[in-house]
């Protein structure tokens, strides 16, 4: 572990010492936390961190699509090319989302929409902890598509209730038309980065562009995404959103002018950046969806200044 440690600092990895421990539990199969009592590798083990190592030094692949596996929350999901690889801020959408949703109860649970779904992250993380919801997960692209079936396949094998696997566009406003006015929560981490932002250049060079970017101002997906959570959601059901940190007004000024939500509130991740906007539907609709004239005067926009703070 230490040879693999000083390679990858050589190569300027960040938390190269963590990388190394990652790469040789994975390797050995064990949890990280068992690498102390663990046996030495033996030299076809050496050879797999060997061979891990030099990928991760040679093209900055992410480490995540070397090893295959990406943690997330409470899970460990499977992950490659194609797919965005979860991201800690988006556990604290999850927490959020799950400690909004009501009290599970002998009815049948809520109905829960995770739009963009990528990995499955957060559908599957909310089926996870609640086996009573009836969680739908929504995503276009083909390459994510095959991560995300992977995924539920395997927590569906696991015991946890199946989550159900849609083909659509989070942008078509007739996307689980047969569910309007049933949801209890849309939930989002959408494209969402400006194309003016710098990413780090294994970001760019390896994770998917259609995951990552959502135009110039970083609203092209975020608009109509809100416009069909307005039309999924049953009256006082939840929207919750992701968005980048120098987006946090805009997203909430585009779910307050959507006319169909009440009180939009502004949340900070763990950093204190801005990170996610949650709202509620309105009982009754002021005005069609698409009209973003943002005359409702019902609506405010509160900002949470706690760090990572659900409400």
């Amino acid at each position: 572990m230490r040879s693999a440690t000083r390679t990858l600092q050589a190569a300027g990895v960040d938390s190269a010492h963590v990388e190394a421990q990652l790469i040789c539990a994975h390797v050995l199969g064990i949890d990280r936390g068992r690498l102390m009592i663990a046996d030495d590798l033996d030299a076809t083990a050496v050879a797999e961190v060997e061979r891990i190592v030099a990928a991760r030094v040679r093209d900055r692949t992410p480490l995540q699509y070397l090893l295959g596996r990406a943690a997330s929350g409470r899970l460990d999901l499977a992950v490659g090319p194609g797919v965005f690889i979860p991201r800690p801020e988006t556990e604290l959408l999850v927490e959020w989302t799950l400690a909004a949703l009501p009290a599970p109860t002998p009815e049948p649970g809520p109905v829960v929409v995770d739009l963009c779904a990528g990995s499955g992250t957060i559908a599957l993380e909310i089926a996870h902890a609640r086996p009573d919801a009836r969680v739908h997960a929504v995503e276009l692209h083909d390459a994510a598509l095959e991560w995300l079936r992977r995924n539920a396949d395997e927590r569906a094998a696991a015991g946890d209730t199946p989550v159900e696997v849609h083909r659509a566009d989070a942008t078509d406003i007739e996307t689980l038309a047969h569910l309007r006015g049933r949801v209890a929560a849309v939930v989002s981490n959408p494209p969402y980065i400006p194309v003016t932002d710098d990413l780090p250049a294994e970001v760019l060079a390896h994770e998917p562009a259609t995951a990552l970017f959502g135009g110039g101002d970083g609203l092209v997906v975020v608009v109509p995404l809100v416009d069909l959570a307005a039309a999924l959601l049953a009256p006082g059901g939840l929207l919750a959103v992701e968005h980048d940190d120098t987006t946090g007004d805009a997203v909430a000024a585009v779910v307050s002018a959507q006319g169909g939500f009440g009180t939009v509130e502004q949340h900070t991740d763990l950093a204190g950046r801005p990170r996610f906007v949650t709202a509620r539907r309105l009982d009754a609709r002021r005005r069609a969806v698409g009209d973003h004239s943002g005359n409702n005067d019902d609506d405010e926009v509160v900002t949470s200044a706690r760090k990572g703070t659900t409400r």
